[in-house]
């Protein structure tokens, strides 16, 4: 009778281990996959203002061709890692897109003009809280992504994890120097500086002030 009694105990036991081990590893789950959507939201609404600010920027600029092809191939190229849902490919693919942006934004500080237009300001600061917004997704992201690992790989949730098809998720890395929107200063547009000169090399820029922007596209 002992002996049974102590069966039934270490059945229960395990069971109840089992119980909480599965129940814990969902909870993890559910919060990683949670704290990713916040992300993919974040990356859509980014990936959705970059062709009206390539069309604003290439009124000013049309001449910079290899820039505005550099920053459209870089969203294709994001959006289709995007469709995949795996961070290990979306992550490489964000990065690109940032330093592609980068460059848009260097070619926006060599036309002062565009700090009249109020739609690439708009634009410009919705992007960086966009920005602001991923960051702070990330951060919310991988450190779930860092329990719920620590769990699949920690006694006894190791033994559940395979039998009920728990895989470990990818961490969303970010190259930090590419992830910020750099701020359009147009240096040289004071007071103290009439008609800032554009860069040598871009070729004549619309005359400031005299017919207005060229129309986009």
């Amino acid at each position: 009778m002992v002996v049974l009694i102590v069966v039934i105990v270490i059945v229960v036991l395990l069971a109840l281990g089992l119980w909480g081990g599965y129940n814990g590893l969902v909870k993890r789950r559910n919060r990683t996959q949670e704290a990713w959507s916040e992300i993919d939201v974040e990356l859509k609404r980014r990936h959705d203002l970059i062709p009206n600010l390539v069309s604003t920027v290439q009124g000013y600029a049309a001449h910079e061709k290899g820039t505005f092809e550099a920053v459209t191939q870089a969203r294709a190229n994001a959006v289709t890692a995007g469709a995949t849902g795996d961070p290990g490919q979306i992550a490489p693919a964000e990065n690109a897109l940032s330093g592609a942006l980068r460059s848009l934004f260097a070619v926006a500080e060599n036309y002062p003009q565009l700090r009249a237009v109020e739609s690439f300001l708009q634009l410009q600061e919705t992007l960086t809280a966009t920005e602001d917004k991923i960051e702070y997704a990330r951060r919310y992201y991988n450190t779930s992504a860092r329990d719920y690992n620590i769990s699949l790989q920690s006694f006894p949730r190791n033994l559940i994890a395979g039998p009920f098809g728990f895989k470990a998720v990818a961490f969303f890395a970010t190259d930090e120097d590419e992830r910020a929107v750099p701020q359009v200063s147009f240096a040289g547009s004071g007071p103290d500086s009439a008609g800032p000169a554009p860069s040598p090399a871009a070729g004549p820029p619309p005359a400031a002030g005299a017919q207005g922007p060229p129309p986009a596209g």
